[in-house]
C-alpha cells in the first residue's frame, strides 16, 4: 500500500463515503420512520405555566427547574394534606419533579394518566378528526389504561407530543441498588410496552432485569427503572446518526440519577441509541453511578472508555447476529457516534451476550446477556461471564459483600 492510500486525508474521505452510503440506505429502504403526528397541545407546558403562577397558602411555589435538594426541602416543609392538594391540582408538574417524594409522584402521575385518558377518549370520538387521528387517540387511550392497571409505579409521565414515561419496579425509596434501563430509537408512549416481543420494549426490559436481579441476589434490595423519559430518534434516520437528541436525553438522565432518593448505588443499562445517551451523560453522572453497561451500541460519542471521564465501570456486549456491527464506528462532521465499545482498543469490560439473538434480544430471560446485566446490577461482578470465556473483564474489580 502506498503512502497516499494510507493517508489520513484518504481515510477521512473513506469514512465520509461510508457514512453517506449508510444514511442513503437508511432513508431509502423504509427503515426511517415517518414522523409521528403531534397533537395541537403541549399539556406539560400548560401545567408548568399554571404552576409558576400558583401558591400554597401565602407561599409561592418553587421553580420546577430548582435543584432537587431545594424541591425536596420544599415538599418536606408541607403537611400530607398540602402535598396531596398540590398533586391533585398540578399532577403533571408534581409527577415530573425531581426532588418530590417518589410516592407523591406515583400518586400525581395516576391522576395525570386518568386526565390524559379522558382527553384521548374524547379525541377518539371526535368526528372532526381524521380516521388516523382517532385511531392514534384510541391507541394512546389504551396505553394509558394499561399503565393505570394494578399497582404500577409511574415515576414520570408527559403525554405531550409522542409522550415520555418512566416506571419503577421495586421499592425505590429503600433500594440498595437501582438499575436504570435506557432504551434506544423509536421509544415513546406507544412503544413503552408491547403485547408481542415483550422483552424488547422498555417495560419488558425492566421487568426482566428486575426478576433476574432478585433471582441472583434475593437479599439485595433492588429497584429497576424503565426510563423512556427522553425524546429518542424516530427510526434510523438523521436524528439517530447525530448526537442532538442524545445530548438532550443526557441532561435528563443526569438529573434523574442525581435526584434518586436515599444512598443507593446506581447502574445504567443502555441499549442501542440509549448507549449514546449514556456516553454523553457519563462525565456528568454523580458518583453513586457505579456501572454503565451498553448493549448493541452504535458508539458512545468517544474514541475510548477513558474519554468518557467517569469513575464508573464501563461494560459492553454485542450479539454476533446484531446488525449494529455493520454501522460505521466513526465520527465525521457530527455524523456517527465514535469507536466501537466492544473493540479491544476501546477499553470497556467486554462481556458475553450468548443467547441474545439479534439487536433486541439482550433482556430475554435465559440469555447470558441478561444474566450478566443482573450480576452487574447487584454488584456480583465475579459472576459476570466475559465475552472471551476468560476472566479479564472482571480483573481489578471486587464484588460487593
Amino acid at each position: 500500500m502506498n503512502s497516499f492510500e494510507s493517508s489520513p486525508t484518504l481515510n477521512a474521505w473513506r469514512a465520509v463515503l461510508a457514512l453517506a452510503v449508510v444514511f442513503v440506505l437508511l432513508t431509502t429502504t423504509g427503515w426511517t420512520a415517518v414522523a409521528n403526528h403531534r397533537g395541537p397541545r403541549e399539556p406539560l407546558k400548560v401545567a408548568l405555566s399554571a404552576w409558576e403562577k400558583g401558591r400554597i397558602g401565602a407561599r409561592h411555589l418553587p421553580s420546577p427547574s430548582a435543584p432537587p435538594r431545594l424541591l425536596a426541602a420544599f415538599f418536606a416543609s408541607l403537611d400530607a394534606a398540602q402535598r396531596a392538594a398540590l398533586a391533585a391540582k398540578y399532577p403533571l408538574v408534581v409527577g415530573n419533579l425531581n426532588g418530590a417524594p417518589v410516592t407523591l409522584r406515583y400518586q400525581a402521575n395516576r391522576l395525570a394518566l386518568k386526565q390524559a385518558r379522558e382527553a384521548d377518549e374524547e379525541r377518539a370520538h371526535d368526528g372532526r378528526l381524521s380516521s388516523d387521528g382517532r385511531l392514534l387517540a384510541t391507541r394512546r387511550m389504551q396505553r394509558y389504561e394499561s399503565m393505570l392497571g394494578g399497582d404500577r409505579q409511574i415515576l414520570a409521565f408527559d403525554p405531550s407530543g409522542n409522550g415520555r414515561v418512566a416506571e419503577v419496579l421495586g421499592d425505590l425509596d429503600h433500594a440498595e441498588r437501582v438499575s436504570v434501563v435506557v432504551p434506544g430509537v423509536d421509544t415513546n408512549m406507544l412503544t413503552f410496552e408491547k403485547s408481542d416481543n415483550w422483552y424488547t420494549a422498555p417495560a419488558g426490559m425492566a421487568e426482566s432485569l428486575y426478576a433476574a436481579e432478585r433471582a441472583v441476589s434475593p437479599r439485595t434490595s433492588t429497584a429497576v427503572i424503565a426510563w423512556a423519559d427522553y425524546t429518542s430518534p424516530a427510526g434510523l434516520g438523521m436524528d439517530a446518526a447525530i448526537g442532538k437528541l442524545a445530548e438532550d436525553g443526557a441532561v435528563r438522565l443526569t438529573a434523574l440519577t442525581a435526584a434518586l432518593p436515599g444512598t443507593s448505588r446506581v447502574s445504567l443499562f443502555c441499549h442501542s441509541y440509549g448507549s449514546v445517551v449514556c456516553g454523553v451523560a457519563a462525565r456528568s453522572l454523580p458518583a453513586r453511578v457505579t456501572d454503565v453497561a451498553v448493549a448493541g451500541s452504535p458508539g458512545m460519542r468517544v474514541g475510548n472508555a477513558a474519554q468518557l471521564r467517569t469513575a464508573a465501570h464501563v461494560w459492553a456486549m454485542r450479539d454476533g447476529d446484531d446488525w449494529i456491527q455493520d454501522v460505521p464506528y466513526l465520527a465525521v462532521g457530527g455524523l456517527g457516534h465514535g469507536a466501537d465499545p466492544v473493540a479491544r482498543g476501546f477499553g470497556a469490560r467486554v462481556v458475553s451476550a450468548y443467547g441474545a439473538v439479534g439487536h433486541t434480544g439482550y433482556f430475554k430471560p435465559g440469555t447470558e446477556s441478561l444474566d450478566n446485566f443482573a450480576d452487574i446490577g447487584v454488584a456480583s461482578y465475579q459472576a459476570v461471564s466475559c465475552a472471551d470465556g476468560g476472566a479479564g473483564c472482571r480483573s481489578g474489580i471486587a464484588s460487593d459483600g
